[in-house]
């Protein structure tokens, strides 16, 4: 190597350390300064946010004991400050008391837009109310709620009998690619009218290389709120920002396609019933307004569905087997109610004639079920953080100071075992937390964040919980489950969704009675 190019990659490699060095040095003398004058009201300096990159690989926990500490505290940036709080008040007020105080906010649109583009997550304004207004059509309709009770059973049938495969053969189950599977073709035929197949086989390459170029780019987009050098590092095209870029093209790839094939069925179909779906009504849209609905915003609308579909009930799905395999009891009680609203025969094996059973009233009486799944995602919440930017300076019920321009993020992880909300058993999985003479009852949305709260509140909430429910019942009813090791602790990804780390592992056998 010639003097010339040593020097230049010694640059490369000196410079991004010096950034990060001044970044992170920067920020700490404020924090020193804020720790040693009065805060003048503003929430308690904890750090800086580029420290969060020390404890990315756990930062849910870390953020969980530092808000056990401190209900809400700050996190100093260069041009701003993050505030992060677990105080329910603060939840209501950013959410939903002052909801035109607080936008998503060009930092996160700036830190997701490669991926997300402006999709119903990602953006404020009319283009959030245009896309919230379609989508909150069309869940509404008693059509959606009983076609997608069709596939859901559909869809649950099928997983069973591919798990029923593995069980006699003794092999051992992947449940997270299984359940991520089962939501992505579920999300095809319900909110595309297009049907994807992906579990006629266990393995469908195109399928399976969108579902992990997609999970992959939501690790390094998450990345990007702690890495101060993202930037430089997506100009160089190196590292996280490198592999970003490459998975977002198989992603794009993939998504026109789903429009591509559905703007040919629709041509060669006249039935209005399969036109009704979430993206027939946007290709509808997009006939009728060309200059604001591009085929560039279709795809990220579409984008910001499949987050919603495929992710809120496949990681739940996930942690709940998970939790039901480390906690057998609750795993029989839970079968011992499905086994009793049902009142199914033993074991037949014919999972199409008993999918057929489960109706909305059956789903409905299941309460043990519905509170499990429920004290899930109170441990395990499918997006583990979420926030907005202030866009005027503010006061929290709690008496913190917000700046303009200061982001409020609530803790939905770190919330769900916090003693100060839930009690002194916040961290151990009680269903029953839920009950009250066997019936269940729901919290506060600004308790129970897992669904969001506010006029931006899941409009997926029932269609999740539905399609939980149906696929619970069904292979509850049919096998027992544990894990192929039950002394392995499962960890999460760092991902914008509780992604599982290295999949489920589990040992099915099938039901005697």
């Amino acid at each position: 190597m010639d003097f010339l190019s040593l020097t230049i990659v010694s640059l490369l490699i000196a410079l991004p350390l010096l950034l990060v060095a001044l970044l992170l040095f920067i920020p700490i003398v404020k924090v020193l300064y804020s720790k040693l004058v009065n805060n003048h009201g503003y929430a308690p300096a904890e750090g800086t946010i580029f420290g969060q990159l020390f404890y990315f690989h756990h930062l849910y926990d870390y953020q969980t004991q530092v808000a056990k500490r401190l209900h809400t505290y700050r996190l100093i940036g260069l041009t701003h400050s993050e505030i992060s709080t677990t105080d329910t008040r603060n939840v209501e007020h950013i959410l939903k008391t002052s909801f035109t105080k607080y936008a998503k906010g060009k930092h996160l649109h700036e830190n997701v837009s490669d991926l997300w583009g402006d999709g119903i997550f990602a953006v404020d304004g009319d283009k959030w109310r245009q896309q919230r207004k379609l989508a909150s059509y069309e869940f509404s309709t008693r059509v959606l709620r009983d076609f997608s009770c069709s596939v859901f059973r559909k869809n649950a049938a099928k997983l069973a009998r591919v798990i029923s495969k593995l069980a006699v053969s003794g092999q051992l189950i992947e449940f997270q690619d299984l359940f991520m599977k089962t939501a992505l073709e579920s999300i095809f035929k319900v909110g595309f009218g297009i049907d994807l197949n992906c579990l006629d086989g266990l393995s469908n390459e195109e399928a399976t290389t969108f579902s992990k170029a997609f999970d992959d780019a939501n690790e390094a987009v998450n990345l990007r709120f702690v890495d101060p050098i993202w930037k430089l590092k997506r100009f160089i095209n190196i590292g996280s920002e490198a592999s970003l870029k490459k998975n977002i093209e198989m992603v794009d790839k993939f998504v026109h396609n789903i429009i591509s094939t559905k703007k040919e069925l629709l041509a060669v179909k006249s039935d209005p019933i399969e036109k009704e779906d979430i993206l027939s009504r946007f290709l509808a849209e997009s006939e009728r307004n060309p200059e604001t609905m591009s085929s560039q915003y279709l795809r990220d609308i579409i984008l910001n569905f499949l987050i919603a579909g495929k992710d809120t009930t496949a990681n739940t799905l996930c942690w709940f087997f998970y939790i039901l395999c480390k906690n057998p009891l609750i795993q029989e009680k839970i079968a011992q109610e499905v086994i009793d609203i049902t009142r199914s025969k033993p074991n037949d094996g014919n999972f199409d004639d008993f999918a057929a059973t489960i109706t909305d009233a059956t789903v409905d009486q299941m309460h043990y079920l519905h509170a499990a799944l429920t004290e899930t995602l109170r441990l395990y919440p499918v997006v583990p953080w979420d926030g907005r930017c202030a866009q005027v300076d503010d006061v929290l019920p709690d008496g913190h100071k917000v700046k303009k321009g200061d982001e409020v993020y609530y803790l939905a992880y770190a919330m769900g075992r916090m003693p100060h909300i839930w009690g002194e058993d916040a961290e151990e999985f009680r269903p029953e937390r839920w009950l009250k003479d066997g019936v269940f009852q729901p919290e506060s949305s600004f308790k129970f964040v897992s669904f969001h709260a506010g006029p931006r509140i899941c409009l997926g909430k029932e269609f999740a919980y539905r399609q939980m429910k149906i696929l619970s019942i069904l292979l509850i009813r049919y096998f027992r489950f544990k894990l192929s090791d039950n002394a392995h602790d499962a960890a999460y990804r760092v991902t914008i969704t509780l992604h599982m780390k290295e999949g489920l592992h589990v040992c099915a056998t099938p039901r005697a009675i």
